[in-house]
């Protein structure tokens, strides 16, 4: 008979600055959200392993006389106990990397759009170009029930003013947010837009987070259709 208090999944890497022997410090940014989601995996397999005898992080082992429990295997939940600490302290030590890298990379594709649009003008009307950035060149026509459009909080009617480094100046007939999106599949876009107001005012603004991704369900990385302006 098999032993039911085998370990069900393997202790894996020693936790340490490396991934398959390649510094943390030189992975890219899709690296380290690749990273993060075998992290999560291993989590949670460690958690189901903790479920199967019936404990938690803080469940005692030990009987009321300071005996190790007999009914469980004590050893297996010290052991996945440990890997589970060591891989939190990973997993804060990779988000903190993955938010510095995004910082970087929308920093980049930023610097890359302005080098690539010129100034319209000069003078008087650049004191108002805060303001035309500001201004909405799509508008969302659909989107797809639990696609990542709508884990985002995009909603019908929205007005989009900025996608990314997109905005009203290089939109390009939307062929830049298509790009953007092409640019960024698994990581987060900022996506600022416009949305009427419930008690019939003016529109207020709204700003989100919106990750393209394959297999979501549907068709497409975003889930939603969107016409220009």
């Amino acid at each position: 008979m098999d032993d039911i208090h085998a370990p069900t999944v393997s202790s894996g890497p020693t936790s340490s600055g490396y991934t398959n022997g390649v510094s943390k410090d030189q992975l890219s940014l899709q690296e380290l959200i690749s990273e993060k989601d075998r992290l999560e995996t291993e989590l949670k397999a460690l958690g189901q392993v903790l479920d199967s005898h019936g404990v938690t992080m803080n469940t005692t082992l030990t009987t009321f006389d300071g005996f190790p429990r007999a009914d469980i295997d004590v050893a297996q939940i010290r052991t996945t106990r440990a890997r589970i600490i060591r891989l939190k302290n990973d997993y804060k030590d990779l988000m903190k990397r993955i938010e510095e890298g995004l910082h970087e990379h929308h920093a980049r594709l930023q610097e890359q759009a302005q080098s690539n649009t010129a100034p319209s003008s000069q003078g008087p009307v650049a004191n108002n170009s805060a303001a035309a950035l500001e201004a909405p060149f799509a508008k969302v026509n659909s989107v797809v029930s639990g696609s990542p459009a709508d884990t985002a909080g995009l909603k019908v009617g929205d007005s989009i003013t900025k996608f990314g480094w997109v905005d009203w100046t290089n939109h390009d007939k939307l062929s830049r947010v298509a790009e953007a999106v092409s640019q960024n599949e698994g990581i987060p876009i900022t996506v600022k837009v416009l949305r009427s107001s419930a008690s019939g005012g003016p529109a207020e603004p709204a700003q989100m987070q919106l990750t393209p991704r394959r297999n979501w369900g549907g068709r497409g990385l975003l889930g939603c259709h969107l016409l220009p302006l």
